[in-house]
């Protein structure tokens, strides 16, 4: 599980970097062509990492309802997101990542409902449930590759 946490760490350093090196009227920024913001993706890793990790482990997540709503799949960006908010997310991005360690180590992942992602990934356990969080967080990274040459 130390290499999955470690990529993991890196990956939420380098969404981090986007909210640090980009303005919040780029952040908010949807280009042409797109759905979706360079905050939309940051705050929609975070609930369904909540959602893959936790609430298929039987466990209560760490984010508001309303922080889920809003950045679950299938939303869209309907208002500018404010700064405070993207201070919220950066917290977050960080924090929640030594929550979910120290519940590992602690032991608190002891179920998990399998689940079958839309794409199509049957996840099992806990262990392969964190390995999609990172193949999906992966993918919004990609997404924030491109949406940053048009902000």
């Amino acid at each position: 599980m130390q290499a999955t946490f470690k990529i993991w760490e890196t990956n939420r350093k380098i969404h981090l970097d986007f909210l640090e090196n980009y303005s919040l009227e780029q952040l908010n920024k949807i280009p042409q062509g797109f759905k979706n913001n360079l905050i939309w993706n940051a705050g929609h890793i975070i609930t369904t990492q909540q959602g893959l990790i936790y609430r298929l482990s039987g466990l209560p997540v760490l984010i508001s309802k309303d922080f889920h709503n809003k950045y679950k799949y299938g939303s869209v960006p309907t208002q500018t997101t404010t700064q405070e908010e993207v201070n919220e997310i950066k917290k977050l991005l960080i924090s929640l990542i030594k929550q979910t360690k120290d519940d590992y180590d602690t032991g608190k992942f002891v179920s998990f409902t399998p689940y079958k992602t839309h794409i199509g990934f049957h996840l099992a356990t806990f262990e392969e449930a964190i390995n999609f969080n990172n193949y999906h967080e992966g993918i919004h990274l990609g997404f924030m590759i491109n949406i940053r040459k048009f902000v």
